[in-house]
């Protein structure tokens, strides 16, 4: 039968655009699926702060009435107008291993480009870095995690075989957990304390952590993040829409903060317990059961391996030591609570500065990811 490609248009198919996937990997050990009313949510024009910038189109590839692929289409205008580029992302990208289908979804994707005068595509991104992207290209055979996407080892194959490059790459590491504090963190984070005036601060509660840092927790990786890869600047919609998701459900312990004398964050370091087993467990629906799965993993039994969500520094305490204060603090908290390892998520492969902040850890680097471009 042939294929046929039809927009999304109504909040049915969209919801049948966020579950294609979990059918698609239904017999896969390492496939973690998103939450399921995020990934709505971020996908609806009403709900998603960055439509004041974006633009976005979502298309199923059917044959013979079943859904065998799909793809977000997306024109940020804000990331163009940044980087100077006139390009299209695409992401959300998921097909059976069929390049009928695969061509039909990257054509529709092309032409929408084109449509718009843009003269590049790019991706798999989304809107902004606090969408999953990347295509994962090695580390096929490990878990992934609740922020990044899961492929099967045919779609970078699929990619190259129509024209598409490499763009960039992220790697990931595994990190284990020393058993003691490291003397070298403690000194270094004591001198770095003592020169600058700096400190570790505590947050009582989750809606102090909000209220007090919230706002500036977010701006902070505006800060950090701008020269970073397609990286396009949180808006106060945005940041809003952030605090209210995130903060609420993070443990205090896995919170680090360093201010100035003025009480303005510096430094930042957030982690969160892994959810992987948990959203597989719920199939990434809250209902019926699955918000026990993630209660559970988040306030009962957590996991004993941790994400990095973010990590930053502001630029001009940079490579003066600043980042020992935030895991002499964290890895204290680690080891209290017996955390045996941590999910660094991605990173790119060109910010060597980051991953010189792990030469101290016992590291596996066993993921790799791709974002592809292709001239249009």
């Amino acid at each position: 039968m042939p294929v046929k490609i039809l927009k999304v248009g109504n909040n049915r198919e969209l919801k049948r655009f966020v579950e294609f996937p979990n059918e698609l990997y239904k017999d896969s050990p390492y496939y973690v699926p998103e939450l399921f009313g995020d990934a709505v949510d971020t996908l609806r024009k009403d709900r998603n702060g960055a439509f004041e910038f974006c633009e976005a189109d979502y298309f199923l590839a059917y044959r013979d009435g079943k859904v065998v692929g799909r793809i977000a289409v997306i024109l940020n205008n804000a990331a163009n107008e940044k980087w100077g580029q006139k390009a299209a992302r695409f992401g959300w990208v998921d097909f059976i291993d069929d390049a009928e289908v695969v061509d039909a979804l990257f054509a529709t994707a092309e032409g929408w480009a084109r449509e718009r005068g843009l003269k590049e595509i790019q991706g798999p991104l989304g809107f902004t870095d606090f969408d999953r992207e990347g295509m994962l290209v090695d580390g096929f055979d490990r878990i992934g995690t609740m922020s990044t996407y899961y492929n099967y080892p045919y779609y970078p194959k699929h990619m190259e075989r129509m024209g598409y490059e490499k763009d960039v790459d992220w790697i990931e590491y595994l990190l284990k957990m020393p058993d003691k504090k490291w003397e070298k963190a403690e000194r270094v984070s004591a001198i770095v304390e003592r020169k600058f005036g700096l400190k570790v601060v505590r947050c009582k509660s989750r809606s102090e952590l909000a209220k007090r840092y919230g706002h500036q927790l977010f701006a902070l990786v505006n800060e950090c993040y701008s020269p970073l890869y397609g990286f396009t600047p949180l808006t106060g919609k945005q940041i809003d829409q952030l605090i209210k998701s995130y903060l609420p459900f993070v443990d205090l312990r896995l919170v680090s903060l360093v201010t100035d004398k003025d009480d303005n964050l510096v430094a930042m370091g957030v982690s969160i317990y892994s959810l992987a087993e948990a959203l597989r467990k719920s199939r990434g629906k809250l209902f019926p059961f699955g918000w026990w799965h993630l209660l559970k993993a988040l306030f009962i039994k957590p996991s004993k391996r941790l994400d990095f969500l973010l990590v930053g520094v502001k630029p001009e305490y940079q490579s003066k030591g600043v980042f020992a204060m935030i895991f002499n603090d964290l890895i204290g908290n680690f080891l209290q609570m017996g955390i045996v390892d941590v999910e660094s998520n991605p990173e790119l492969e060109s910010n060597v500065k980051m991953q010189s902040q792990w030469s101290e850890f016992d590291k596996e680097q066993h993921k790799r990811r791709r974002a592809y471009k292709k001239e249009l």
